[in-house]
């Protein structure tokens, strides 16, 4: 039985090492992003299971094109929401915070709702969204990237909600990585940095068992526990 995924945000990192990972496990992909070129080099991969289509979160076409993606690939049973952007802001620049915004709560929204409107009519289907554990608590040194996640966080929890209540076979996995050494943080200075194909794999297990809050690494699983038990009237005192 061909088994079929969509991965926004394919063109580097943990979304396309996860496609890396999906292809060769026998899925047939849809890989989407802004960067086209970056997706022909992963189509070539197997060029006759990769579809690709070139795919901005912040444009009005993007539930359009993804449509257009699931028809290219004769359905969906998997959808993955790798998409996203954020920058350490203690400056506070508008434009990073409203570009931040508009990335990872709008068209988050817009895309993680119409994968739940497709899967609520074929009754069938798992949603899967890489948020971060950033969103355990607001972090000063990144006001909407932190705010973002936690956006993230109770969305895809309120969508499993709201899944089971109308009793659709809807699985949701909301994975919540620490600091991963991709393009996003083009930087080696962060604490407890992971491998994106390590994170990747780790991923990739948890989809197939179906898991629904996912915190990679043990060490950061650790870490948010205590980050979660910090009063807000020391939290905010942090120099974080």
């Amino acid at each position: 039985m061909k088994r079929r995924c969509i991965i926004l945000g394919a063109s580097s990192g943990i979304g396309k090492e996860i496609a890396k990972l999906l292809i060769n496990d026998g899925w047939t992909l849809g890989i989407a992003a802004r960067r086209r070129e970056r997706l022909e080099d992963i189509r070539n991969i197997s060029p006759q299971n990769i579809f690709i289509k070139e795919i901005d979160v912040n444009k009005e076409n993007a539930k359009a094109q993804l449509e257009a993606l699931i028809a290219d690939l004769g359905g969906m049973d998997l959808y993955i929401h790798s998409s996203g952007v954020g920058w350490q802001n203690e400056g506070l620049s508008e434009e990073k915070e409203m570009t931040t915004v508009h990335t990872n709560v709008t068209g988050f929204t817009n895309l993680i709702g119409f994968a739940f409107r497709f899967f609520e009519q074929q009754n069938n289907g798992h949603i899967v969204c890489i948020s971060s554990i950033s969103g355990t608590k607001g972090l000063g040194k990144a006001p909407a990237y932190s705010a973002s996640k936690a956006f993230q966080n109770t969305y895809i929890q309120a969508l499993e909600q709201l899944a089971n209540r109308r009793k659709l076979n809807i699985h949701f996995t909301d994975f919540r990585p620490g600091f991963v050494d991709t393009d996003l943080l083009n930087s080696s200075k962060y604490p407890l940095l992971m491998k994106a194909d390590k994170v990747a794999n780790d991923m990739v297990k948890a989809i197939y068992a179906k898991k629904h809050i996912v915190i990679i690494d043990w060490r950061w699983h650790i870490l948010t526990r205590l980050w979660q038990l910090v009063p807000n009237c020391i939290w905010r005192r942090l120099p974080l």
